[in-house]
């Protein structure tokens, strides 16, 4: 599931490529959009609230998509083959002269008033990448309910928006905590909203998603051969595989029983039950 850099980074995108410009081209393969044509109205801007994309356009309308799971918006010029997935998967194509905007699989397509964008995304708590982010309220709205595990506490977009599960392992690695703490027993809480917003900063305009000093520069061990994409990530996707800090062998489990997607990755040694139980770290290279 994309998380809210990769969301910001796409709204960049899709504002580049329409925004300016009348649409020319403008179709809305759901149900309840089917007769709405947008034709002729000029994109003002795209913008992105955590995980949620906002496409203003003139008059006063936003046409509001998230991509959930596996959905996706792909651009292309005007003569370009649509490569983003089979006719069927398409949900809405906005055009101009110059750009295509199409969106596959989208399980997420409204049209509301840009007066009303309140109604799809005033849950949200501070958006991490937006310009109205406030460190204070999201530590507020995460100890609200000091007994909570930490993990699904990052997951919640009333809490902080734009977290999803690769930033919720990685920040609760680089925390020192087990993704089942009570959040109102994690040291140092105040620590979240702001590591929380230098890991999403630091990754929007990455192509890669890096959290470990190794992604991003070659590791003294490497000499001249590049990055190491294999330690981009500290704990995310590693399971069974050593900690990079200390060696243990990555452990992985569903946060929520419930979901599939919620699955988290910790290493028992650096990630205790106990905060006053953490190991020396230990590095392995």
């Amino acid at each position: 599931m994309p998380e809210g850099d990769t969301v910001w980074r796409l709204a960049q995108r899709l504002g580049d490529a329409l925004a300016g410009r009348p649409l020319t081209r403008c179709d809305l393969r759901v149900p309840r959009l089917a007769t709405v044509d947008l034709t002729g109205r000029e994109v003002l801007e795209v913008l992105s609230r955590g995980k949620h994309l906002l496409t203003r356009f003139e008059g006063g309308l936003t046409l509001h998509s998230h991509l959930r799971l596996d959905g996706a918006w792909k651009i292309y010029a005007p003569a370009e083959r649509w490569r983003g997935g089979p006719a069927h998967q398409i949900r809405a194509v906005l055009g101009t002269t110059e750009h295509t905007a199409v969106g596959y699989r989208l399980p997420v397509l409204d049209l509301l008033r840009t007066t009303e964008e309140s109604r799809v995304v005033g849950h949200l708590g501070p958006d991490l990448l937006g310009p109205g982010w406030d460190p204070e309220q999201a530590l507020g709205r995460l100890l609200s309910a000091p007994d909570r595990p930490l993990g699904e506490a990052l997951l919640d977009q009333r809490n902080l928006a734009g977290i999803g599960n690769v930033y919720k392992s990685e920040l609760c690695f680089l925390l020192r905590a087990s993704p089942w703490l009570p959040v109102g027993r994690l040291p140092r809480p105040e620590r979240v909203p702001a590591l929380a917003k230098k890991l999403l900063e630091a990754n929007k305009h990455r192509p890669a998603r890096t959290t470990t000093p190794w992604g991003y520069r070659p590791h003294p061990s490497e000499g001249s051969r590049g990055a190491r994409p294999d330690r981009r990530l500290w704990v995310y996707g590693r399971a069974g595989r050593p900690c990079l800090r200390c060696g243990t062998a990555i452990r992985a489990a569903d946060q929520d029983p419930a979901s599939e997607e919620r699955a988290t990755y910790w290493c028992p040694a650096c990630q205790p039950d106990r905060p006053d139980a953490r190991p020396d770290p230990r590095p392995t290279d």
